[in-house]
């Protein structure tokens, strides 16, 4: 049940590419999947997948093979190209290499639908154009050479030039690919507050399923035989998460909300402490391969406190007893007693 109109909705749709030879090359069928004004969407899949042209065919740059795309209730279909730029703007992932173009230049290309022939700027253009930057946190940029600036704040550009085209739906390839990781949170929160405050729907593949937990209103669910869509927290309960590698090791921790490696534990460790002390020796143990129990009646005890920032270790093991200033010397200790 919906309890918004859809701005975006697919029904049985089929995606893929027509050869030369005039036979389909089917990618992802039976798409039935849905986006509401003001939402924040992840699309979360492996490579390979499908994610790019799945993006691509809603954005209206490729055709799909069969089945609907309706925009705000319009079938896509029915849009002559400049309308489907009024409703709907692209991100790729592919970078911007135009020698002299400003940042100013870039995002005024969003204005393209709206101008005449010539795309000459009016000042209400030039007005829309200065808000978009500004709303990317780009102000001060405006003269400066896209190629001299960094990866993170080209790619706000981008999402200012979608800005600036004044579409209801905005939908980006991968925009935290190649960003460092205060990058990608910053990029996210940059989306998830334009669809907060503006009522734009925001569609984005990421691989970075933590952010997407953290940040997306619905995660579209990309697997080999179904997309499954529903709310971050609704598909971390229902498990879903674990189909995505489900041939592989990787295992959906459901309490950590991200991928781990599974662990062939050496041992078992008593542990006894507080707070964030705690949580992180807790960490560090299992990571060293050492399963973490109460302290009971355990032969190997690890006590942990930290108070104003200084952490003391205490590790009795047998009748012998050992003091350390970090986990770091503890995990060295540890790692030489249970390799033996």
């Amino acid at each position: 049940m919906e309890y918004t109109e859809p701005v975006l909705l697919t029904r049985d749709l089929e995606i893929g590419f027509v050869l030369n030879n005039h036979k389909k090359k089917i990618v992802y069928s039976d798409i039935n999947i849905s986006a509401g004004k003001g939402e924040l969407v992840a699309l979360i899949g492996r490579n390979g997948v499908g994610k790019s042209t799945l993006l691509r065919t809603l954005a209206n740059l490729q055709k799909s093979l069969s089945g609907e795309i309706l925009i705000n209730s319009t079938d896509i279909n029915e849009l002559r190209r400049i309308e489907a730029a009024r409703v709907i703007s692209f991100v790729s992932t592919e970078p911007i290499r135009i020698a002299n173009l400003k940042v100013f230049d870039l995002v005024s290309l969003g204005r393209f639908p709206h101008t005449n022939w010539a795309g000459r700027l009016k000042q209400h253009d030039r007005k829309l154009v200065q808000e978009a930057i500004r709303l990317a946190g780009l102000e001060g940029f405006e003269q400066k050479p896209v190629s001299e600036i960094s990866d993170g704040e080209r790619q706000r550009a981008m999402i200012a030039r979608t800005l600036a085209q004044e579409t209801g739906i905005v939908i980006l390839d991968e925009p935290t690919a190649f960003l460092d990781l205060p990058g990608k949170y910053e990029i996210v929160r940059i989306l998830n507050d334009l669809a907060t405050n503006t009522g734009k729907t925001i569609i984005f593949s990421t691989h970075d399923l933590n952010i997407a937990i953290h940040r997306a209103d619905k995660i579209w669910l990309m697997l080999p035989d179904q997309i499954i869509s529903g709310a971050p927290e609704d598909l971390v309960l229902t498990d879903r998460f674990a189909d995505i590698f489900k041939d592989s090791e990787l295992q959906f921790d459901v309490h950590k909300g991200d991928f781990l490696l599974p662990v062939d534990f050496k041992g078992k460790i008593g542990l006894s402490g507080k707070g964030l002390a705690r949580l992180w020796t807790t960490k560090a143990l299992e990571r060293i391969g050492l399963q973490v129990a109460e302290a009971g009646k355990q032969e190997n005890i690890v006590a942990v406190n930290e108070k104003n920032g200084i952490i003391q270790i205490n590790l009795k093991t047998g009748d012998k007893k050992n003091e350390f200033s970090s986990i770091y010397q503890l995990s060295l200790y540890l790692k030489k007693i249970f390799s033996r």
